[in-house]
């Protein structure tokens, strides 16, 4: 018989893989083991990537004790015997989670139902719950290999997510669905570009911002349980002017005093017949102040027939005139919040064509973009150079080495790219840019060891890639890039929020991995070398002319990072005072290093140190015990004259400079200033 129907579809055409997309419309889960599956992850390992029509996973009542995840796959239906009946429990916190080295400081896992590149799934008769915030006794200090000091502590009200889904998964539905929580971020939504999501007859429960989407939101007979004063609801439609959120026919609860919503970015909220106690603060939608930058479209919160039992405030009178295009409130359907690009009561689908503003140093740098998210410096030998222009061949050979491992943060490569697409999204909106900026900034995570440093390169750890570099600022760009986007400061406020958090505690993880690899000669702190061994942290040869050394330019490079630091530790500045001391003991006073111009030399000149008055230079290395200048040519041998080593390393090469002079005038005068200044009230 089996062999019989598999030749019945090869007749008509049906194949193997229509075969088994056949078999898999329909599969059931029972957690007392009476059904196909026994969990409800093993129900959905089991259906194929694609289909043409939805699949069903019926799920029977009980409890099931698992984290769900569905990523890369489409159509799918998690329909439940019963909204009460069907329980899904995971307790977890998100920092907990972030903690986990396993989960690469990622949110990807960090929920009870994980979502992503999953589109049109739908959620029926379910109770989804993250269980962490009910079940602690208090709050808890656990091993953090991530954080500085090693540990970190939890909160019972921190971020716990019921759902938490990513990019690619749009049209997005849920009917007669709970998500429980007891900190932030219950139901998490996130695609800012995309994000379509839908919620009927559903009950949220949760702390400050429990109900936080990206993008465009409908949801209607829904109830909102907050157990924080600070905000219910949130919404995060930067990714285009049209996002919003649209509640309506909604009722609230919460805790004594709590706040209706607030939004840290561009928003858009519409509420419509919802129904408020009389507990709820006198307190409107607001912006909140930690949000990154000016806001470009104004405040657009809007209301119709909202009361409050107990009497109305005012804020939430009447003012749907006010939207654009002052809409009737009898015209806000799904269908209309979606843009007409998608009606969930039919399933129609429609495609809207938007014109794509490109720019055309970003588009080569889509080309060169690898697929571990950084970027080469050179190709072949030859150094990437976005001026040049792309020939087709060049392009579709480029794109043919999207797997080569040579990304690296060496010259530049990847944060020079990271800032201009980050920066070009602001300028086109084009989301291409922001996409690729964003995997840009996650390989920057990726590539981190777990003490702090950073390699050369990631993934290859050919030679001396491997080692913690701070060779021509490779880390400090780094690092200063992931504080921007920590920050949100400037274009960077426009990337996804969820980067927000692994990057500040990349930031801490960074300067906790400076401070460990500062030079102790003889017990006293002095400066860093050039490169660092990754596990011992000590001072490492690269090249055969950079020996393991003190160097008198990377290290300025790591102090001015340190001094950026608005509330520096006590370690810090005992790193920064001891680091500038070094400095200003090594410093070659009453000597210059310049060009001369000699005709018998390969590049027509020599590099020279000659006797300045008043004039002072730093060596770039330095002996680890002896603090004296050396100069290293490609024999790996040290030298104690700039004129002792070859002419092709000493005029290709910087071995003596000005590099600290600045810093030591200007710059570490105005920090202790900074720094001994009382804080402001």
């Amino acid at each position: 018989m089996k062999m019989m129907l598999q030749l019945l579809c090869l007749l008509v055409g049906v194949g193997k893989v229509g075969l088994n997309t056949a078999r898999a419309q329909q599969v059931t889960v029972a957690s007392d083991g009476s059904a196909q599956f026994r969990t409800i992850q093993a129900a959905l390992n089991s259906l194929p990537a694609e289909a043409t029509k939805p699949r069903t996973v019926s799920i029977k009542n009980g409890t099931y004790r698992e984290k769900i995840s569905i990523d890369g796959k489409s159509k799918i239906i998690l329909k439940g015997q019963s909204e009460k009946g069907v329980i899904l429990t995971l307790a977890l916190a998100r920092e907990a989670w972030r903690c986990d080295p396993a989960a690469n400081n990622d949110d990807w896992g960090v929920a009870t139902m994980n979502l992503r590149n999953a589109p049109d799934i739908t959620l029926e008769n379910l109770t989804v719950v993250n269980s962490y915030g009910f079940e602690a006794a208090d709050n808890a200090t656990i091993a953090c290999p991530t954080e500085p000091g090693g540990t970190k502590t939890i909160s019972k009200t921190s971020h716990q997510m019921a759902l938490r889904t990513f990019p690619g998964t749009v049209r997005l539905v849920a009917r007669h669905c709970t998500f429980r929580a007891l900190g932030g971020d219950t139901v998490s939504p996130w695609d800012t570009e995309n994000g379509q999501y839908y919620f009927k007859d559903c009950t949220m429960e949760g702390g400050v911002d429990f109900y936080c989407p990206r993008g465009w939101a409908y949801a209607e007979n829904c109830r909102f349980e907050c157990h924080s004063t600070s905000a219910a609801i949130w919404h995060d439609g930067s990714g285009n002017k049209d996002a919003k959120t649209v509640l309506k026919n909604c009722t609230f609860v919460g805790d004594d005093g709590f706040k209706l919503g607030r939004f840290h970015r561009e928003a858009q909220f519409y509420l419509l017949n919802c129904r408020f106690p009389k507990n709820m603060a006198d307190s409107d939608i607001y912006y909140a102040e930690s949000g990154p930058g000016a806001r470009l479209w104004g405040r657009r919160v809007y209301y119709a027939n909202c009361h409050r039992t107990g009497g109305d405030y005012a804020w939430h009178r009447d003012n749907l005139a006010t939207a654009a295009g002052a809409p009737k409130a009898s015209a806000i359907t799904a269908e209309w919040t979606f843009g007409g690009r998608w009606n969930p009561l039919t399933g129609k689908v429609k495609e809207v064509l938007t014109d794509v503003v490109q720019d055309s140093i970003a588009e080569k740098m889509l080309v060169y973009q690898r697929a571990v998210g950084g970027w080469p410096k050179a190709v072949n030998d030859e150094k990437v150079n976005y001026d040049h222009k792309l020939s087709a061949a060049q392009r579709a050979a480029t794109l043919a080495d999207k797997q080569r491992k040579d990304a690296t943060i060496d010259n530049k490569a990847t944060t020079r790219e990271i800032e201009y697409l980050a920066q070009a999204f602001q300028r086109t909106s084009n989301p291409a840019y922001r996409q690729a900026a964003e995997n840009g900034v996650r390989y920057l995570l990726k590539m981190q060891y777990r003490n702090g440093g950073f390699p050369q390169y990631y993934p290859d750890s050919s030679n001396y890639r491997h080692q913690i570099t701070y060779n021509d600022d490779a880390m400090v760009r780094a690092l200063h890039l992931l504080r921007e986007v920590a920050q949100q400061h400037g274009a960077y406020a426009s990337l996804d929020f969820g980067l927000v958090a692994p990057a500040k505690a990349a930031v801490a993880l960074g300067i906790g991995c400076i401070l460990r690899t500062q030079y102790r000669q003889k017990g006293i702190l002095t400066a860093w070398c050039a490169q660092h061994d990754e596990k011992t942290l000590l001072p490492a040869k690269a090249r055969a002319f950079e020996l393991a050394s003190l160097s008198g330019m990377e290290t300025v490079g790591i102090l001015r990072f340190l001094m950026e630091v608005e509330q520096p530790s006590a370690d810090i500045q005992q790193a920064i005072n001891a680091a500038v001391a070094w400095l200003e003991k090594v410093k070659i006073s009453g000597y210059d290093v310049r060009d001369v111009p000699d005709t018998k030399y390969p590049r027509g000149f020599d590099r020279v140190m000659l006797p300045e008055a008043g004039a002072t230079i730093w060596a770039r290395f330095y002996d680890l015990d002896t603090n004296q200048p050396i100069y290293v040519g490609r024999d790996g041998e040290k030298h104690a004259k700039l004129a002792d080593i070859e002419v092709e390393r000493r005029t290709g090469y910087a071995y003596l400079g000005t590099w600290p002079a600045k810093l030591l005038a200007k710059e570490y005068p105005a920090w202790q200033k900074r720094v001994s200044a009382p804080a402001p009230k």
